[in-house]
């Protein structure tokens, strides 16, 4: 999947786990909506974020290292944090945050697993993920984590391409040596950049998310460049690099 030194672009939770297998060392997770976005938020916040499979376990971990635990955009009252970056924006003595979703949160604790240095990117800090990719120098992979179908199989999302693309176009401009795959990410963000926020806006979780009620959220992904802060995976939660 990777040759020496190269930055490849992989999808999901199969995707992750056959480019460690493949011997990539370090790793950006994009779930742009809203696992990438909310962790850059906490970033911002002084917040350490603690990655959990979307497993019941996740309220036991969360009391057993003194963590707030995010609760579903559904189940979360009012000053609740949920997997929502606004949530988190009005939540307050906040210090450390269990956060798990399906998919970015999930493939960040398998790559940890594997011993591969993990960061999280999103359009909020594409620029500075970016350098931070293109510093590793060995085999790097950007993880786009695309979202669900009912049966489990995974159903690829525009704005993860997207922010994909994005942090590939910084890392290729500091130096980052981008394979096929990963230069289609950068094709693709290039084409959408003069109309981004729409077509995030009008991206199948896009829409699912603003038709619930959450198209704040939407918004808080959509401001690009806005952190400076790469989230990277230290010990058990993510500090800023």
């Amino acid at each position: 999947m990777t040759r020496s030194g190269r930055t490849t672009l992989a999808w999901g939770v199969g995707g992750a786990a056959h480019a460690a297998a493949a011997g990539v060392g370090t790793a950006v997770v994009v779930d742009v909506l809203s696992f990438s976005t909310t962790v850059t938020v906490a970033a911002d916040l002084g917040v350490e974020v603690l990655p959990h499979a979307w497993t019941s376990s996740a309220a036991a971990y969360a009391l057993a290292h003194g963590a707030t635990l995010a609760r579903g955009r559904h189940q979360a009252g009012p000053g609740e944090v949920s997997l929502s970056p606004v949530s988190l924006r009005l939540a307050a003595g906040l210090h450390r945050l269990v956060l798990p979703s399906p998919n970015g949160s999930t493939i960040c604790a398998a790559l940890a697993e594997e011993e591969v240095e993990v960061a999280v990117g999103c359009l909020r800090n594409a620029a500075a993920a970016g350098r931070w990719l293109a510093a590793s120098g060995g085999p790097a992979v950007v993880v786009a984590a695309g979202e669900r179908w009912a049966d489990g199989s995974l159903r690829p999302a525009l704005e993860d391409l997207l922010g994909a693309g994005a942090v590939l176009v910084a890392a290729a401009a500091a130096g980052a040596v981008l394979d096929a795959d990963a230069r289609a990410a950068v094709a693709a963000y290039d084409e959408a950049r003069d109309d981004l926020a729409a077509r995030v806006r009008g991206c199948a979780s896009g829409l699912e998310l603003s038709g619930s009620g959450f198209g704040a959220d939407v918004e808080v992904a959509l401001e690009l460049d806005a952190s400076p802060h790469v989230p990277v995976l230290e010990a058990e939660g993510f500090l800023p690099a």
